[in-house]
């Protein structure tokens, strides 16, 4: 193959298989699931991970580690710099930040973080703040107010 080969840009969305419609439609008498047994019949369908009796991958690879995922509680991170975005005076929470584009919409909590500098006084409520971000609001004259 060579790059003159390519034609065009792909097709976006293949035509379905109409399944036994007759033998020129290439997929018809057994609608392409083979002669007799289990698979050719209504209502199979194989369980996930199945390979035909052979031990599967994933009761063949051991089991490692640990995973706290369910109890995980996600923030939504900005950094002190972004808040020169507000006016002085300006009180900044979750609702706030959602309605500029600074974190994204389905952000639930807020942590704010000590990157960058802050050159106005701002009220300032997130649920986590580090401390080095704490002192940055505080050093410039606002308020840093935690949220439960």
């Amino acid at each position: 193959m060579n790059l003159e080969d390519i034609n065009g840009s792909a097709p976006k969305k293949q035509g379905r298989i109409r399944r036994g419609r007759g033998r020129s439609s290439g997929k018809g008498k057994t609608a392409g699931r083979g002669h007799k047994g289990q698979q050719c019949r209504s209502g199979y369908s194989r369980r996930f991970g199945h390979e035909g009796g052979q031990m599967p991958l994933f009761r063949r690879l051991p089991k490692r580690g640990f995973t706290n995922a369910r109890f995980r509680v996600d923030y939504a991170i900005i950094n002190v710099a972004a808040l020169n975005d507000f006016d002085a005076g300006t009180e900044v929470d979750l609702e706030a930040l959602k309605n500029k584009g600074l974190i994204p919409r389905g952000a639930k909590r807020l942590k704010i973080l000590a990157k960058g500098e802050l050159d106005r006084a701002l009220t300032v409520r997130a649920h986590r703040f580090s401390e080095k971000a704490r002192e940055a609001i505080t050093g410039a004259g606002g308020s840093a107010e935690e949220v439960s």
